[in-house]
């Protein structure tokens, strides 16, 4: 008996599983993300608002930035980490001014006007961004599906962000044009941190990146720094900030960039707008509702699907 299948008969696509560093780097970039999920509502509590100021913009973006180039220092020396190759130093140079300087500093000026609610319908287009800049320093082609569910992802994100943020919508003021600057400098930097993390630890890539900043970082923190007492959970925020969102949140996240990809991790950043805004309902005080839960479902749902589109390498 002839059991070959008819020449004529259909076949059926068979469905490949994503590749284990792909799926490792996703769950890093998810780990990364829940971290710098919370740097929008810690900045809100550190910087205070126009009416009960506490720490300045310039203290806490280079005040943060000082103490992890202080630790990353420390670290560099234990690991006995070598240094950076010389064609290493200018994506590292593009890296600082994106992630120590660009975005740490226009997130801390434009803080103290907008809520963090508010601040995620600009900061919600960052995978977008990331995406489009790693697939140029990648030499990756996102397909079309790709594509469409980025901006569907993001759409949800800025939906969702214009919902919470009542009458003030996406009236261009300064301080929104300060955080699309700064996720614009978060992308760049989070491209070129990618690249450099193909070729050298991620803990080092940021580590390297911060250690080359003191320079800059101390004396702008020192001259920045409270002229007057701050209450602690001010303290706190800004040691969260130091610590998490400018230090251990980039072991994770450029590990995930250098594992699965800056394009296709880029997106896992979809989630970060919802759990900011989840963040900011436990720390700021705001009403949780049903609307949180259903953008929140809808926008992992197209995180799902999204992560699962080929991307290609350019040829």
């Amino acid at each position: 008996m002839n059991w070959q299948a008819s020449p004529s008969a259909p076949r059926r696509p068979l469905r490949v599983a994503p590749p284990a560093h792909e799926r490792q780097g996703l769950a890093l970039g998810l780990l990364g993300v829940a971290i710098f999920a919370l740097t929008l509502p810690m900045t809100r509590l550190a910087v205070g608002t126009p009416a009960a100021p506490q720490m300045s913009g310039l203290f806490i973006a280079m005040g943060r930035a000082a103490v992890a180039g202080l630790l990353s220092l420390a670290l560099l020396r234990a690991t006995r980490a070598p240094l950076p190759r010389r064609g290493d130093w200018l994506p590292l140079a593009a890296t600082a001014l994106g992630v120590v300087f660009g975005f740490p500093l226009l997130t801390s000026i434009a803080m103290r006007h907008v809520e963090a609610v508010h601040a995620s319908v600009i900061v919600g287009l960052l995978p977008l961004a990331t995406a489009a800049v790693g697939a140029v320093l990648h030499r990756q082609r996102p397909s079309a599906g790709f594509w469409a569910c980025a901006a569907i992802g993001a759409a949800l994100v800025v939906a969702f962000a214009l919902l919470r943020s009542g009458t003030q919508g996406l009236a261009i003021g300064p301080a929104d044009l300060l955080l699309l600057a700064a996720m614009l400098c978060a992308a760049m930097g989070y491209g070129f941190g990618g690249q450099l993390s193909q070729r050298m630890r991620a803990d080092a890539v940021i580590c390297w990146a911060l250690a080359f900043s003191l320079p800059l970082t101390v004396p702008l923190a020192w001259a920045g720094r409270p002229a007057v007492a701050v209450p602690a959970a001010a303290w706190l925020a800004f040691g969260y900030l130091a610590v998490f969102s400018m230090w251990l949140g980039f072991f994770a996240w450029y590990r995930a960039l250098a594992l699965g990809g800056t394009v296709r991790v880029s997106q896992v950043q979809l989630v970060q707008p919802v759990l900011s805004m989840l963040f900011a309902i436990a720390l700021l005080g705001e009403s949780p509702d049903a609307a949180t839960m259903g953008f929140g479902l809808a926008v992992i749902a197209t995180v799902f699907i999204g992560k699962r589109m080929p991307v290609h390498a350019a040829h």
